[in-house]
């Protein structure tokens, strides 16, 4: 990501030199920056502000750190902008959806599902603590299985196959929305640029993920009693698999983000992530519930 500019205004005080200056690599064009005076970014440079772009770190007005308890609370407060609330799930589990609709929902929260091993892959190879690792590891071996456990994708695409997706359709990510694509890409590329510690707070909205998976298990037989019984597996396997993994997470945002700066910029790495669940449900809601998928309005092109 780069930006084009003249000779006679690329100066330090008339373009972003964040990005202008992003220097050798796989999508450098040979003379760019010939004519630019600052020096190019490492690669280490270049994930500092990726992470920067992605959650800016606040403003403090005091240094006088929260408690662990209070810390802890205000992480836990943040459940008020999970999208669980948001009017796509609000109305999911309570008065129902079309069928077009869960079917969407399902065959796009599969693109998040097949990336949250990719993102905790990115996050073991930004940590150099072997004991972490060695809880964090368990995390893909969640998701992608093991000889004795099919993993989480496997079960995601049973659920599929419970609301009438054949796996194939599914995996070929053709019903992925362009901006469920973008939040979940977003999100690896913030996973891979961050420390292990910032990464591993950005997981923390796992700590509200039982609530829904239980509402699911509970609203959802007699909501869609067309859903095969078979397809709610996904649901019970991660109760227990959320509850294990937020409690190591928790204790790593904890013991990291000390100073109030700190911590008061892990409250808005958190944010973040919620942010990218929030905007993958806002662009469900316009394809699936205001019947308006993306370039619904475009005149159809001439052949």
């Amino acid at each position: 990501m780069y930006v084009l500019a003249s000779k006679s205004r690329c100066t330090s005080t008339t373009v972003d030199r964040r990005l202008t200056d992003a220097g050798p690599g796989p999508f450098a064009v040979p003379g760019l920056y010939a004519h630019c005076t600052a020096p190019p970014r490492s690669p280490q440079q270049i994930n500092t502000i990726v992470v920067q772009l992605a959650v800016p770190r606040p403003r403090v007005t005091t240094t006088e750190p929260w408690s662990r308890t209070e810390f802890e609370h205000r992480l836990r407060a943040k459940e008020h902008y999970y999208h669980i609330h948001h009017p796509f799930h609000v109305a999911m589990n309570g008065v129902g959806v079309s069928r077009e609709a869960v079917r969407g929902w399902v065959a796009n929260r599969f693109y998040y599902q097949q990336a949250i091993p990719l993102k905790d892959a990115a996050v073991l190879a930004n940590c150099r603590d072997r004991d972490a690792r060695r809880l964090w590891i368990q995390r893909i071996l969640d998701h992608d299985g093991t000889d004795g456990d099919e993993g989480g994708i496997e079960a995601w695409l049973q659920l599929a196959d419970a609301v009438g997706l054949s796996r194939e359709e599914v995996e070929s990510e053709q019903h992925v929305l362009p901006g469920v694509r973008f939040a979940v890409d977003a999100y690896i590329n913030f996973a891979r640029a961050a420390s292990f510690e910032e990464a591993a707070c950005s997981s923390l909205t796992e700590l509200f993920a039982p609530t829904i998976h239980q509402k699911r298990l509970d609203n959802w037989p007699e909501i869609y009693p067309w859903i095969e019984i078979q397809g709610y597996r996904y649901f019970r396997k991660r109760l227990s698999e959320a509850r294990r993994d937020v409690e190591h997470g928790v204790q790593v945002t904890l013991d990291h983000f000390r100073s109030r700066a700190d911590q008061e910029y892990a409250l808005n790495i958190l944010q973040f992530k919620l942010n990218i669940l929030w905007t993958m449900l806002d662009a469900m809601w316009m394809a699936y519930i205001e019947k308006k998928p993306p370039f619904y309005s475009c005149n159809t092109p001439h052949e």
